[in-house]
């Protein structure tokens, strides 16, 4: 069987601030187009930063979104949110907070209190998910996904387990609820482990290399902090194996929705008049407050 071919390796270069608590690069928008990764919007990789310890937490502020979902990621460190519909809560390890921003809310995210003042290395992912047009007024929520209740497969011969966030490996499906078909898997392999992937040949396919290194398709070595995107070539499979002990990888997959972006700021719609729109609900407080 052919295995489905990388495309494209990408390794950090430059960072930007998000508030002062999450130093991302930004793996889809410049060398990746946001087209290119469809419903995959934006893909913010905060690598391993050591934070000193702090009474007051560092964090980003009350701000907007609509029209799409955030998916949060936790590897190193905990995160607080708080939104304008009365939700709050923490992820840590292993956890991700899947927020559908839908037709509006404010939030803000912030190191949590106590994990603040100890301080310590922070890993984080942060991606925004396009939601389908029919879906960009859907009620704002979240989804709280515990590492202790993910889904898991545990690999043959002590390889390793996969974490399903969303969609399904091997029988097993994710707990997450998706718009539109979207495969998100955590991969945790030991040394010499092993795992195939399938996903349909066009649906946009990508991995970060977490931790540890990785051979693609027994032939490419993928360092740390590496994102690569897979190849729509006809072929659909590809296998990873572990380099190193304690090798983690995130792996994503999703079906294009094809459908117009109209893109500013914190808002995706699919024209320009419903970003016109957007702003004007915003700024006439229908997003509400915290």
């Amino acid at each position: 069987m052919t295995n489905r071919k990388i495309e494209k390796i990408i390794k950090p270069t430059s960072y930007n601030w998000v508030g002062d608590a999450f130093y991302v690069a930004s793996m889809i928008g410049k060398e990746i187009s946001r087209r290119r990764m469809d419903p995959f919007l934006v893909f913010d990789y905060n690598q391993t930063v050591d934070f000193s310890p702090r009474e007051e937490p560092r964090g980003v502020g009350a701000h907007p979104h609509k029209g799409f979902e955030t998916v949060t990621l936790a590897y190193q460190g905990r995160v607080a949110h708080k939104d304008s519909r009365g939700n709050s809560g923490v992820i840590g390890e292993g956890d991700v907070q899947w927020m559908t921003a839908g037709a509006g809310i404010m939030h803000q995210e912030y190191h949590e209190e106590e994990w603040s003042k100890q301080g310590g290395p922070f890993q984080m992912v942060q991606l925004w998910v396009n939601l389908p047009a029919k879906d960009k007024n859907t009620p704002a929520h979240y989804q709280d996904l515990k590492a202790s209740n993910m889904p898991k497969v545990v690999l043959d011969n002590g390889d390793g387990t996969i974490d399903i966030v969303a969609g399904e490996y091997k029988g097993v499906n994710g707990l997450a609820d998706t718009y539109s078909p979207v495969h998100l898997f955590n991969a945790y392999l030991n040394k010499n482990g092993k795992a195939t992937f399938e996903f349909p040949n066009h649906y946009n396919t990508a991995l970060l290399v977490i931790s540890g290194s990785i051979k693609v398709n027994g032939e490419e070595v993928i360092e740390a902090d590496s994102f690569v995107l897979f190849e729509n070539n006809g072929a659909e499979q590809f296998e990873i194996e572990a380099l190193s002990d304690d090798t983690k990888v995130l792996l994503l997959s999703g079906e294009p929705l094809n459908e117009p972006i109209a893109h500013y700021g914190p808002f995706v719609m699919n024209t320009q008049e419903e970003l016109v729109q957007a702003f004007e609900d915003f700024q006439n407080g229908k997003f509400g407050v915290i």
